[in-house]
């Protein structure tokens, strides 16, 4: 079964040593973190270190490096040494710099910053940035050309995308070396109404199996047993557990349950 993580966005009112003690209760296999830089002081590092050490989890993602048109590269250097000091296996990227050559070359720019580390540097595209389809974002990454740049697919943009399983199937297999998952409806926003998209992305999200996605099919799609950073942000749990933990383990039980009944048998 593939390794899960609980994504940052799932207890986004928490802060990084709570999130990470929420993902060990839930018996998450890995924990993403939200990084930003300014409130990242030596103490909060510390903290997070320890915490981290304590859970025996492994830190599979930090995110987000919002790149813009105006961007300080210096910032956005800063969130890959944070993963870095932790031990981040890939730091999540978004542009919102309609210049693609520029974002191609920004992007190349963290993937050589990162190479001490060997984080990988991933791209996540979505109507609600400027690479909005998986098509655009293989173009960027074509441009990018560093092996320590990737791609990440998450099913809820997928679909408000208009992606399928079959263009994830033609991604390059060495660009995958994680995912995002969770499900949705089928009423997909307007993507030309900005609100209504951020809001379908931040409060409408379902747990896996409750949707309409066919995650069955993306997953398959993706390589082998690849780990899943379940990135399940839900007006609903947020109100429905109001504990980090219970929150936590709720999604992972969820999750599991899931991948149970949906990975081949045999």
């Amino acid at each position: 079964m593939n390794s899960i993580s609980l994504a940052s966005g799932v207890v986004p009112e928490f802060g990084p040593v709570e999130t990470i003690k929420a993902a060990a209760f839930g018996g998450f296999d890995a924990v993403g973190l939200w990084i930003e830089p300014p409130l990242w002081t030596p103490a909060v590092l510390r903290d997070a270190r320890l915490a981290l050490a304590d859970s025996g989890l492994e830190l599979l993602d930090v995110e987000v490096i919002w790149i813009k048109p105006d961007s300080d590269l210096a910032d956005h250097q800063r969130c890959v040494d944070i993963g870095a000091q932790l031990g981040a296996k890939n730091v999540l990227c978004v542009s919102a710099d309609p210049d693609m050559a520029a974002t191609a070359a920004k992007l190349n720019a963290l993937c050589r910053h990162a190479e001490p580390s060997g984080m990988r540097v991933a791209l996540e595209f979505g109507v609600f940035t400027e690479v909005k389809t998986i098509g655009a974002a293989t173009a960027v990454l074509n441009a990018v050309d560093h092996p320590l740049a990737a791609l990440l697919i998450d099913p809820i943009h997928v679909d408000r995308s208009g992606g399928t399983a079959q263009e994830i199937a033609a991604v390059p297999r060495a660009w995958l070396p994680y995912a995002q998952f969770c499900d949705a409806s089928a009423n997909r926003p307007d993507p030309n109404d900005f609100d209504a998209v951020i809001i379908d992305a931040i409060d409408l999200r379902l747990q896996c199996g409750d949707g309409v996605l066919p995650l069955a099919a993306m997953l398959a799609a993706l390589p082998h047993a690849i780990p899943l950073s379940i990135e399940l942000r839900s007006k609903a749990l947020r109100e429905g557990f109001p504990d980090a933990s219970e929150r936590s383990a709720a999604v992972a039980k969820a999750t599991r349950a899931w991948l149970a009944r949906s990975l081949p048998t045999g």
